[in-house]
This record gives C-alpha cells, structure tokens and sequence, in this order.
C-alpha cells in the first residue's frame, strides 16, 4: 500500500486559476516559446533514424553494421521497427544518438 499512498501524495491538490483560464492555442504558443531556435525539436529527441527496404539477408547485414559502426552502449543503437513487406522485403528503422558522449 506505500506505493498507492506516493501516487495520492505525488497529485496537485490545487489547480492554477491562470492555467485553467488559457486555450489550448495559447498553451501551445507558451511551450513553443521555451524552445530556442538552435535547439532540436522535442519530438525528435535528437535520434538519426534510417529506414530501409531490403531484401532479408542484405537487412540482417546492414543491421549488424549498424550495432559494429555505432555500438550500442555508447550510441543507444536499435532497431527501432521492422515488418516484412507483400513481396518478402524487410522495411526496418534504425535509430541512434548522433554522438558517443
């Protein structure tokens, strides 16, 4: 049950009355302002993503080289989603950070 109590606990008691009197454009405006011009888009998270259609056993080797050029420990390497197409084809995306920090 002390998991349950941290929940209640952790929920405002009291909403803002200045938030509550605001739009959802004017919301929308306020959160884009934050964001400096040189900075990434939240939504992209700073991921380099590549997606491919190959053939399976040329995927499974442009995956591997992949996770070989960009180690997972350092660049966060996945595949980040796959599916097989009608004509047998792989449709995959890979994702990465753009640098080993």
């Amino acid at each position: 049950m002390l998991g349950m109590e941290v929940l209640a606990m952790a929920r405002p008691t009291k909403t803002s009355t200045t938030n509550s009197n605001m739009s959802p454009a004017d919301v929308a405006r306020r959160l884009a302002s934050r964001t400096s011009p040189g900075r990434e888009r939240p939504e992209e998270g700073g991921w380099r993503r590549e997606t491919f259609r190959l053939p399976r056993d040329l995927a499974r080797k442009t995956a591997r080289e992949w996770f070989e050029r960009y180690p997972k420990a350092a660049y966060l390497t996945a595949v980040e989603s796959w599916r097989v197409l009608e004509d047998g084809r792989i449709e995959f995306t890979m994702r990465r950070l753009p640098s080993a920090d």
